[in-house]
């Protein structure tokens, strides 16, 4: 592993023990601290008899960042192939005459105002606004991106049933070309597969679903356009309404089918499959 230079102290330089580099990477790995979920500077620094600084240049020497976790949860979809093969088809090579759809709901999304103003950016200092906030109500987003041109259907109910899903289908069909198939891409939620949304389905035979595998909403690329309005639109905005919220999502929505950018797909199935598998080959060996 070789020796690292301390410089926690102006003017001195020494070297790290090989063993003591050692001994930081193995801890780090192996081990978590007693009355913690993972290691500090601090606190491995006080276990191993080095200064902060010189654990956390062993870190950085090492690639190790202890105070970052990444989440992750693996389909246990019995079909998880089958499924994963006809949404990337979709998406690699659509159909002629059709229109592919990614769709889903964003529930629960709250109409927040800030307790007190906030202060504007100005050199030096960043935007300010209140940790706290009044609750004003609620909306559900509902959207049905086009993976071709990048645009948006999108409406906002007050609820997220199977009522409120049919509304949205019906506006799907009024907003789209009768002469061409649909294929919407959903999730596993039960308003998809109510008996209702069913019957509906089976009158309207240009609406083909297409259902991502359990645990795979990141194959919808919908959740894509959802994490841009969140991020550009809704987390810091302060609406003191319900009917202020959904102007602004509106409006949004509007300047993006405006000038519309498709977000394209470029992981091959053989690639997620090789991902997929490395991630369950390490979990067996963890159990």
């Amino acid at each position: 592993m070789g020796l690292l230079k301390d410089r926690s102290r102006p003017g001195r330089k020494r070297r790290i023990e090989e063993g003591k580099v050692r001994e930081v990477v193995e801890r780090t790995l192996q081990e978590k601290p007693p009355h913690a979920t993972h290691w500090s500077t601090r606190s491995l620094a006080a276990v191993v008899g080095l200064s902060p600084a010189s654990v956390q240049r062993i870190w950085k020497a090492h690639g190790l960042k202890p105070h970052r976790v990444r989440t992750f949860k693996l389909s246990r979809d019995p079909h998880f192939v089958e499924k994963l093969q006809d949404i990337v088809g979709l998406y690699l090579n659509p159909p002629e005459h059709a229109l592919v759809l990614s769709v889903d709901e964003k529930s629960q999304i709250q109409a927040l105002d800030r307790t007190q103003p906030g202060l504007p950016l100005k050199p030096g200092r960043a935007g300010t606004m209140t940790h706290d906030y009044k609750r004003n109500g609620t909306t559900t987003l509902f959207a049905a991106l086009n993976t071709l041109d990048g645009r948006v259907i999108g409406q906002c109910l007050p609820r997220h049933r199977h009522q409120e899903f049919l509304q949205f289908l019906r506006t799907i069909n009024r907003q789209t070309r009768k002469e061409l198939d649909l294929h919407l891409i959903v999730d596993n939620y039960g308003t998809h597969t109510h008996p209702e949304v069913t019957n509906w389905l089976a009158k309207h035979p240009r609406f083909h679903m297409h259902f991502t595998p359990t645990s795979a909403s990141w194959l919808n690329l919908v959740e894509r356009w959802f994490r841009e309005i969140t991020e550009k639109r809704i987390r810091r905005g302060a609406f003191q309404s319900v009917h202020a919220l959904v102007t602004a999502i509106m409006d949004y929505l509007d300047a993006k089918n405006a000038q519309p950018k498709p977000f394209v797909w470029t992981a091959s199935m053989q690639t997620i499959l090789s991902k997929v598998r490395r991630a369950n080959e390490v979990l067996e060996t963890l159990h």
